[in-house]
């Protein structure tokens, strides 16, 4: 396989799809319209699992401190009024039988990533706000990414404000915590960095990027899917290689599988063989 042979296949897929492909602190080995912008989805979430443990060591919140589960959020729209989560739109019942309850913001920010909780999600972002997030955007050098309101904040979308991320800032994300986890960095110390990392490892949603890897492969990623989107970001750690980032970003009718995230959706499909053919060459990069 060469990376135009890789291209040219995604050129004919219908709709958008963005590729970032490269070894951490190194010049990508490969990209495909990695600036362009898509629905973040929930993709976003991992920009909130930092913003949380940022204000944890700054002594904001106390990660294990029980805070109230509750279903009724501020949104970022003003004036609107407060909005509310579906059940049947989330994907982690989990937090759900604990709505009236508490539960610490460290086991909220897990089932935000293994699950993909949209409830964890916004309970997160409640207690960080969304200047927290914007500021681990810019911290990390993304030049087009934001994470403007909460999940299913409806008249925040209805009046243009978004979720956007693009395949190169997810990688320089994520890449900003491996490395992190290595040695201090802006982001957080290296044991908070390390501690993010393991929740990504924990990923339970492994249809797409880690489908195309061998079992039992490292991986730390984060997935997002709607109707029409699909997207898969990580960092893979070879035991024979260096560890390398990979993001693939699909904005196309081929993303069928709707919120549950189904195994059998072609764009699903799609980026975990784009995730087979970069471990193949994972030597080269």
């Amino acid at each position: 396989m060469t990376w135009d042979d890789l291209d040219d296949r995604l050129a004919r897929v219908p709709g958008t799809v963005s590729a970032y492909v490269g070894r951490l602190d190194a010049p990508p080995a490969w990209t495909r319209a990695a600036d362009a912008t898509h629905y973040a989805a929930s993709t976003m979430k991992v920009a909130v699992l930092v913003a949380l443990h940022r204000a944890a060591e700054a002594g904001a919140l106390d990660l294990d401190a029980p805070v109230p589960v509750v279903n009724e959020f501020d949104s970022a729209l003003p004036g609107a009024p407060r909005f509310s989560c579906a059940r049947h739109y989330d994907n982690d019942d989990a937090v759900w039988e604990r709505l009236g309850g508490s539960a610490p913001l460290r086991w909220l920010a897990h089932r935000m990533i293994v699950r993909s909780s949209n409830l964890a999600t916004n309970l997160v972002i409640g207690h960080v706000g969304l200047p927290a997030v914007a500021d681990v955007w810019r911290l990390v050098g993304a030049r087009h990414s934001v994470t403007g309101r909460g999940i299913e904040d409806f008249a925040a979308r209805d009046d243009g404000i978004t979720n956007l991320v693009t395949a190169a800032d997810l990688a320089a994300l994520l890449g900003a915590l491996a490395t992190g986890a290595a040695r201090a960095g802006a982001l957080a110390s290296p044991a908070a960095c390390a501690e993010m990392l393991d929740v990504l490892v924990a990923q339970e949603h492994r249809e797409d990027l880690a489908a195309g890897l061998p079992p039992g492969t490292r991986i730390a990623h984060k997935n997002g899917w709607v109707r029409g989107v699909r997207h898969g970001a990580g960092v893979v750690f070879p035991d024979d290689a260096p560890p390398y980032a990979i993001v693939v970003c699909t904005t196309t009718d081929l993303a069928d599988g709707g919120p549950s995230g189904d195994a059998d959706d072609d764009a699903c499909q799609l980026i975990a063989d784009v995730s087979a053919r970069v471990w193949a060459a994972r030597h080269d990069l």
